[in-house]
């Protein structure tokens, strides 16, 4: 199987393998995403497809294969070349938001950039304008323990691409909240994606999820199956 990375993707992998114990969470499952694009990545529990995200986003190192991102393999990055990229390359939403309870919601959302050495008063009006485009600057200094579900993945949303990454993880963005909600979050997050020309890595199990992606790549088993390319 070739190694080279499919023209004109922003992030792919090959042949990935990674195994915890004696189970085998990936299988030699493949990925690759272009520039703006949204990929749903589908698959029951224990498929392997939140191993698949971490892999990509280099948090877990697989146990072989190959991940290229930019042009650069993740393999050949060190610890702190591979954090600057999660810092202020890749952005990350996870399914239950994970915001920080003592803060504010904008300081919330102005966090990663003042980690970067953003000062607040910039990184609090950066933040404003990224919560503005997702609905939610009214509720900004309030903390998340006075927000709704739904109004709170949408803060975690901004959090996310506030720095301006270039690919977002949404690792089931919608999982804890009700249809609606759920609706609501996925049509505001793929307009301020696309918008922003960020690509997303989308792991979900449900359908109507899956419905706001271009491409569908299942996971089964810890190998990968591009539908676009099956049909």
């Amino acid at each position: 199987m070739s190694t080279m990375p499919p023209a004109g993707s922003l992030l792919s992998a090959t042949g990935l393998h990674k195994t915890y114990g004696s189970t085998a969470a990936l299988d030699g499952a493949d990925f690759s995403i272009h520039p703006g694009e949204v990929v749903a990545v589908m698959g029951p529990s224990g498929s392997g497809k939140s191993t698949l995200l971490h892999c990509l986003a280099g948090i877990v190192p697989p146990d072989s294969g190959t991940i290229t991102y930019a042009g650069r393999e993740l393999s050949a990055m060190n610890d702190a070349e591979r954090s600057a990229l999660r810092r202020g390359e890749f952005g990350f939403v996870f399914q239950f938001g994970q915001l920080v309870p003592e803060l504010t919601c904008v300081e919330n959302v102005a966090l990663p950039l003042r980690l970067t050495g953003v000062k607040r008063r910039q990184a609090e009006r950066t933040a404003l304008e990224w919560m503005a485009r997702l609905e939610v600057a009214e509720i900004g200094r309030k903390r998340p323990g006075e927000v709704s579900g739904g109004q709170g993945q949408r803060v975690a949303v901004a959090r996310a691409l506030v720095t301006g990454p270039r690919v977002l993880f949404a690792d089931e963005p919608t999982g804890a909240l009700d249809s609606l909600n759920g609706e609501l979050v996925m049509q505001l997050l793929t307009e301020a994606t696309r918008s922003a020309n960020a690509a997303v890595v989308l792991v979900t199990h449900e359908t109507r999820v899956a419905a706001y992606s271009d491409r569908e790549i299942v996971v089964r088993d810890g190998r990968s199956r591009d539908m676009e390319r099956a049909v």
